[in-house]
């Protein structure tokens, strides 16, 4: 580990939970159906590279990404599986998508007129994006959607591959706007031929819950991670989803301080009698968040607080006893019976299960396991 990092902070990512949670998503939709593992944002904060090539080891067909740059990055890095760019790809960058065999998202006329002033050999690959109610990228009327099926078929340079769009509420208990959503999308499916088209409407939440409206794909995105697409629905998953992401670092200082003693920027807390305290090297630089202190961390497998602010690089824990500098602290994940989820900081920090392993920014060294053992450290500090 010392010869990847020299701090005493970092993230594991457990790529057995991966592979179980894509395997378990196949059995739950059927072999039929392809899972389109979706990669964007480094994998969720997870590590896009290895986790891509996990999921497509443990079943999935395709991977998808936000922005041509992920997209490149897979490709540079070696794999050569279909990847779909699911944002805007600037119309300039056609020829690039087409060199390293990139399928793009189409969601308007003018995005065509615009790419094809830039194609010279070759044939893009879209995949038509339809906005049936989430008001972001895609096309919403039958008449554009016509005119951009004419348009590829009478240019030698543009080939329809599939078709998509997302729903805005799968995740809820209330599913009458995704009926309203499901409803649309099949009508706007009626104005293209749907033959070797690859077709998904369904992200997580939609796999999970309405296997039945897949029709050929899922995108297979916050689940794929062990977290379930909301709080709401947690309750009612059809098979158990194990967490990938665990955030551990360790005491680097402790001392004995008195009664009456401040800890911290802006002296918020002071201690009530003699107290243990330690430091942990990691703050809100590495997107442990101001807003988590009072919260708990693990350590010897027992809760104990945060206290005073979270500095830049730096917070501090109050101990129950005088511990030894070097000790392991969790701040998501397990230690004996105890489990800090993501979902518990989610909570604290008054947002999604998504936006937590995203925040925990590059600066903290993600490190590989397969079958309990490391097998690559990322640290982007030092291998860039």
């Amino acid at each position: 580990m010392q010869e990847d990092f020299y701090r005493d902070t970092w993230v594991e990512v457990n790529l057995d939970a991966i592979t179980h949670n894509v395997r378990s998503m196949k059995h739950h939709i059927g072999e039929a159906i392809d899972i389109i593992a979706v990669v964007k944002a480094n994998a969720y904060g997870h590590g896009a590279l290895q986790v891509a090539k996990t999921a497509l080891d443990a079943g999935a067909s395709l991977l998808a990404v936000a922005f041509l740059d992920e997209a490149l990055m897979l490709r540079n890095s070696g794999i050569d599986v279909p990847i779909l760019v699911l944002g805007a790809t600037r119309a300039v960058d056609v020829e690039l998508a087409i060199k390293n065999d990139i399928t793009l998202t189409v969601f308007s006329l003018d995005w065509l007129n615009e790419a094809k002033k830039y194609m010279n050999t070759g044939v893009i690959n879209l995949h038509v994006k339809l906005d049936t109610g989430m008001s972001r990228l895609g096309v919403r009327a039958e008449k554009e959607l016509s005119a951009i099926v004419k348009f590829v078929e009478d240019s030698s340079h543009f080939a329809i591959t599939g078709i998509y769009t997302h729903f805005a509420t799968a995740d809820e208990s209330d599913i009458a706007y995704f009926n309203h959503q499901y409803k649309r999308f099949q009508e706007l499916l009626n104005c293209i031929s749907q033959q070797d088209l690859l077709v998904h409407c369904g992200n997580s939440a939609t796999g999970l819950r309405f296997p039945d409206k897949l029709y050929n794909a899922v995108r297979l995105g916050i689940s794929m991670y062990g977290l379930s697409p909301s709080v709401e629905v947690k309750n009612e998953l059809p098979f158990p989803l194990e967490e990938v992401f665990s955030l551990q670092t360790k005491l680097v200082h402790v001392k004995k301080v008195p009664k009456g003693t401040k800890v911290s920027y802006g002296a918020t807390y002071e201690t009530t009698e003699d107290e243990w305290i330690g430091t942990l090297p990691i703050g809100y630089a590495d997107g442990w968040l101001r807003s988590l202190k009072d919260s708990d961390v693990l350590v010897e497998g027992k809760r104990v607080p945060l206290i005073g602010r979270v500095c830049m690089d730096q917070c501090m824990v109050k101990l129950p006893y005088e511990l030894p500098v070097g000790t392991k602290v969790t701040l998501i994940g397990k230690q004996n019976n105890e489990h800090i989820t993501v979902d518990e900081v989610a909570k604290r920090l008054d947002t999604i299960n998504y936006e937590v392993p995203c925040m925990i920014t590059s600066r903290v060294p993600r490190m590989f396991l397969k079958n309990k053992s490391i097998i690559e450290v990322c640290n982007p500090l030092l291998n860039s």
